[in-house]
């Protein structure tokens, strides 16, 4: 089935801007890091040099520019401690929160089909092309 033939949810008439408001929240969403950031802040603040600690292979640049996207959809908020030196903090905002349930819960099917898919790929790379 093509994706033109997926019966999407529909609140009102669609249209061309809701449309692409929906397409930039997925893919905030769905881009490389920020599901492994709203999964690492689950458990409450973190700080900067935590959140690269926690997430491997995230450079520091791509860290950051996931926060401040993260921050700019109101995911996340980002509290500067006022110290020498400063102590910034990131922390889950209540939107951010609900967005726990299904990222988790996408996170537990990939673990519990990875074995699956990984079988999956392994078949089809031994198939030859045409």
């Amino acid at each position: 089935m093509s994706p033109s033939h997926i019966a999407l949810p529909e609140v009102g008439k669609p249209h061309t801007e809701c449309c692409q408001a929906t397409r930039q929240i997925l893919d905030r969403v769905g881009d490389k890091w920020s599901l492994y950031l709203i999964a690492t802040l689950a458990p409450g603040p973190r700080r900067f040099n935590e959140l690269k600690r926690g997430i491997e292979g995230i450079s520091q640049r791509m860290l950051t520019l996931t926060l401040r996207g993260l921050e700019r959809d109101g995911l996340i908020t980002r509290t500067l401690f006022p110290t020498i030196p400063p102590r910034v903090d990131y922390e889950l905002t209540k939107l951010g929160h609900t967005l726990l349930k299904p990222t988790m819960a996408l996170v537990e099917w990939a673990h519990e089909n990875k074995l699956a898919i990984a079988e999956a790929q392994s078949h089809f790379d031994q198939q030859p092309t045409s």
